[in-house]
Parts: C-alpha cells; sequence; structure tokens
C-alpha cells in the first residue's frame, strides 16, 4: 500500500494568460503604414468622390440663394442668432425640428440599408476622416513621393532636405486644417462678412475657439492618427457585423481561386506541385491605407475602400490572368466557391478543381448577381428610408407659414368691469413664418355678445382687428376679450381665435378658454 505525500501534489500545465513576465502594454505604440498610390477604376471612383464631398463642404457657404429682402441670401445657413435653418428654398423654425431629426433617421437607416448591401461603403468612400486622410495623402505624396521614397525617408537621418520636406508636409496640412475649420464657422453666419471679420480680427472669440479646436483636430485625426480613428475610436465597425449576411458584398480574397500562392509558379508547376493565382507580391498590402493584408479575411480594420482589388487588378493584367482574384462578392458565393475547390471541403484548395482543361472557370462557380443583394432586409431599410422620406416631403409641401399661439392670463384669471361685464386677458403670439410681410385679421369665433381690444393700439373693440406681421418675425399681442354679465352662461366657456392672411389663404385656429366667476351664472 503507498501512502501518497501530501507535499507532493500534482503540476498541472497552465499559463497565465496576462502573466506579468509575459504581459503586453494596453497600448502598442503606432507602426507608420506608408500606403503606396493606387491605379483602377475604384481609385478613380474615389477621386471623384472626393472631389465633390470636399467641393460641397467648401464651397456651399458661399451659394447664393434669393429669398428676397427680408431674409439672408446665403443658400445654406444655421442662423443660431434668430433661431432658423435655411436649405436653398426650405427654411426651418425652431418648433419644427422634427425636420431636422427626421434627416437624421434618413441617414441612420440609410447607412444601414448601404452597409447590408455593399459593405462598408460609407466608410471607404465618404467618411469624413477617409476623405480628408486621402487629401493628406495627397500632400505627402507630392511632396515626399510614393511609397518607397516615403520610407526611404522616414528612416533616413535628418538632413536639411528632409526637414524643408516634412516642414512644408506639416505646413500645407496645418493650412487644409484651418481651411477645414474656417469653413466649418461659415455655416452659421454671412461667409463673405464672417471670413472678412474673422481676418480682421473683429470676429467672435467662439469663432477663433471653433476654428483651432477643428484645426487641432483635423491635423492631429487627418495627418497623424490616420487609421487609429478607424481602428480604435469609430464605433462602425464594430457595430457592422449586425447589419452584414451571407448576401452582403464585401471586398474579398478569393482564396479558392488564389491558394496555395507562390512567387515561382513556373518552377512549382514544372515539379508537379498545384498552385494558384496569387503569386504573393504584396501588391494589395502596399496599397492598403489600413495596413492591412485582405488575404488574412475579413477583418475590423477593413474599410472596404476596394485599393487592393484595384491593385490585384493590375498584377492580373500583366500576368494576363482573369481579374478578380480579390473582388466584391457575397459569402453565400465565397463558401459555394470553396466548397468546389476543396472538394466538398474533404481536403486543401486545389487550383485544378476551378478549372478546366482549357484552363478557364468551371461552370460549377457562382457569380454574383445584382438581383442577390436585393432580398428582405434590403426591402424592409428600402422601404423604411422611402417612407420617412416620403413623409418628410409631404409635411414640407403642407406645413402652414401661419401660426397663432394664445396664453391665457393666470393671474388673475377674470376680472368684473364695474358695468358687470367680465374680461379675460390673452397674450396672442402671431407667427408669420415666410420672408414677407403681411396683413393678418384676427377673428373672434364664438362666445356670443363679446369684443376684443388690443392693448397699446388705438383700434376699436370688435370682433376682428387686421393687424401687420413683419417678415419672418413673430408678433406678439396683449388682448382683452370683454363680454356682457348678461351673456355669461358659464364659468368657464370656449371661443376660437382665427387668423387669417387673405393674400395667401392660410389660416390658423387656436381654441381658448373664457373664465367667469360662478355667480355671473
Amino acid at each position: 500500500m503507498h501512502v501518497l505525500d501530501k507535499t507532493q501534489m500534482e503540476r498541472l500545465e497552465a499559463k497565465a494568460v496576462n502573466s506579468a513576465k509575459t504581459r503586453q502594454p494596453l497600448y502598442a505604440p503606432r507602426k507608420k503604414i506608408f500606403p503606396k498610390r493606387a491605379s483602377g477604376s475604384f481609385r478613380r471612383f474615389k477621386w471623384l468622390v472626393m472631389a465633390i464631398t470636399l467641393g460641397i463642404y467648401y464651397l456651399m457657404p458661399w451659394l447664393r440663394w434669393d429669398r428676397g429682402p427680408f431674409a439672408p441670401d446665403q443658400a445654406v445657413l444655421i442662423d443660431l442668432a434668430n433661431r432658423r435653418f435655411y436649405v436653398f428654398f426650405i427654411e426651418i423654425w425652431p418648433q419644427e425640428f422634427y425636420y431636422v431629426a427626421g434627416l437624421l433617421v434618413m441617414a441612420g437607416v440609410g447607412l444601414f440599408l448601404i452597409t447590408s448591401t455593399v459593405g462598408r461603403a460609407w466608410c471607404g468612400y465618404t467618411c469624413p476622416q477617409t476623405v480628408w486622410v486621402d487629401l493628406f495623402l495627397v500632400v505627402e505624396r507630392a511632396i515626399e513621393g510614393d511609397r518607397n521614397a516615403r520610407m526611404k525617408l522616414d528612416a533616413g537621418r535628418w538632413t536639411a532636405r528632409k526637414l524643408v520636406l516634412r516642414v512644408s508636409k506639416h505646413a500645407i496640412w496645418l493650412v487644409i486644417a484651418a481651411a477645414t475649420g474656417g469653413a466649418w464657422i461659415l455655416y452659421f453666419a454671412d461667409a463673405p462678412t464672417l471670413i472678412g471679420d474673422v481676418f480682421n480680427g473683429t470676429a467672435a472669440s467662439v469663432a477663433y475657439v471653433t476654428i483651432a479646436v477643428l484645426t487641432a483636430t483635423t491635423y492631429t485625426f487627418g495627418g497623424l492618427m490616420r487609421e487609429q480613428v478607424c481602428t480604435y475610436m469609430c464605433p462602425w465597425p464594430r457595430i457592422q457585423a449586425a447589419m452584414l449576411d451571407e448576401n452582403s458584398l464585401t471586398v474579398t480574397y478569393n482564396d479558392w481561386r488564389g491558394e496555395p500562392r507562390s512567387r515561382h509558379a513556373k518552377k512549382v508547376q514544372a515539379a508537379g506541385q498545384p498552385v494558384g493565382d496569387c503569386v504573393d507580391c504584396n501588391a494589395c498590402v502596399a496599397v492598403c491605407p489600413m495596413g492591412i493584408d485582405i488575404r488574412d479575411g475579413q477583418q475590423l480594420e477593413c474599410i472596404t475602400c476596394a485599393l487592393c482589388l484595384d491593385a490585384c487588378d493590375g498584377v492580373m493584367n500583366k500576368l494576363g490572368k482573369e481579374r478578380g482574384l480579390i473582388s466584391y462578392a457575397t459569402l453565400s458565393d465565397y463558401n459555394a466557391n470553396m466548397a468546389v475547390a476543396t472538394a466538398g471541403g474533404s481536403g486543401p484548395v486545389n487550383p485544378s478543381l476551378v478549372r478546366t482543361a482549357d484552363s478557364t472557370f468551371s461552370a460549377r462557380l457562382a457569380h454574383f448577381h445584382i438581383r442577390k443583394i436585393f432580398r428582405p432586409r434590403t426591402f424592409f431599410y428600402m422601404g423604411a428610408w422611402t417612407a420617412v422620406g416620403l413623409a418628410l416631403i409631404y409635411s414640407l409641401l403642407t406645413r402652414d407659414r401661419l401660426e397663432i399661439n394664445v396664453l391665457h392670463d393666470r393671474n388673475p384669471q377674470f376680472v368684473t368691469l364695474s358695468d358687470g361685464s367680465i374680461r379675460n386677458g390673452y397674450t396672442v403670439k402671431l407667427l408669420n413664418m415666410i420672408p414677407e410681410p403681411r396683413t393678418i385679421v384676427v377673428t373672434m369665433q364664438g362666445l356670443q355678445g363679446a369684443e376684443m381690444s388690443v392693448v397699446g393700439s388705438d383700434l376699436p373693440a370688435a370682433r376682428f382687428f387686421a393687424i401687420a406681421v413683419e417678415p419672418d418675425r413673430l408678433n406678439m399681442l396683449k388682448v382683452f376679450v370683454r363680454q356682457p354679465a348678461g351673456e355669461v352662461r358659464h364659468a368657464a366657456q370656449t371661443f376660437k381665435f382665427r387668423v387669417e392672411d387673405r393674400a395667401s389663404f392660410e389660416s390658423d385656429e387656436y381654441t381658448a378658454t373664457f373664465n367667469a366667476p360662478e355667480i355671473a351664472r
């Protein structure tokens, strides 16, 4: 019988995941990325999108729109001082902020729609971070050269030439960043006037603070941090997975065709070994602004800019092979083709299984068709987006530009005059929501025998009166309503204030309450 020594216990083979000896720092220093300039259809499309988006941002405040002599003529203006939002022929008042909310809802649903169909197209083409990083890279390449030249310059020692190039680059970056901040504030005031005040030093301090903050953020995010903003700061890469399914188009490395990869395809083939179309040239890695290898599969950092697709297609053209080794593809097509290339998953990728004897692709391979992206999810997002848009358009076309709002005096609720009649006081607000002066007729409906009088006006007491309202303004009136004692029937009676512009036939009504003492009944 063996007695177990309690001091000798079984040793388990286990290692601490976060051991003090192997613990990694919470923040890894940034490894510089030197993306090579790409050329191709997607790169040209990115140039076009960049030109359009930057043109809209920088030039929009300078566009004029004639709204008449009583309104600003800037096409797009967020007039905080007067609490107005002008977009060409549309004017939005504070109480109509639901239009802005509706546009935000449309933007969100539109982002879901785009992502569910073509992946992170927003990130790859129209996101401000992507657009400004592209712009900063244009400056960097123009001054320091393409990828190899920039890498050599960065690794080299500091010389007068390197100092001049770096100072020039950062100086232009700062000018672009300052122009970005300067353009932003022009949306909040008349652009020509404000830009003159900024350069003369007479603008409000908030304008200079805004320019300084946006200059710093644009320079830092677009010039220094670049891909780190997308990887660490932006939440969308972590959300987008919920928007994608097996029929969403994403930039994909088709390893069912490219593997096994080799830089010496002819030698490998001569040795009788299988070889795919990928020649392991790393062109796709060199052009990637995020510094990833698309051949590793879908990654959080990938913004689907498709520059790797352009680079790979260029290589395939030189080799005389079919384009599309890297392409936009759906997961369902990719899985179907992988099943063909691996004989149903029973082995590694075999190039001979995806090609026929004459080196053309097998008819069993799945190919993308546009109808695949039109599925229930797509129609749901498209329907929701369209419904919100149509509701906003209908509301804009049918909204009234004349409103009345009435506030009853709280203290006192009523006053008994010397002749026994009862008087109530009201604050009547007439809202003229067009940039033209109007004559508004205010009529009292109901409340038998009652008359209105306007405080501070020489208008006689009557059941209606006409008053001029300034363009695009709120006119506030103090109105007394008096009812003879013999006409008072209840302690609380309802009647209507009706306003009408007889020139445009616009009208509005407000139901008010007339209070009287119980004894008056």
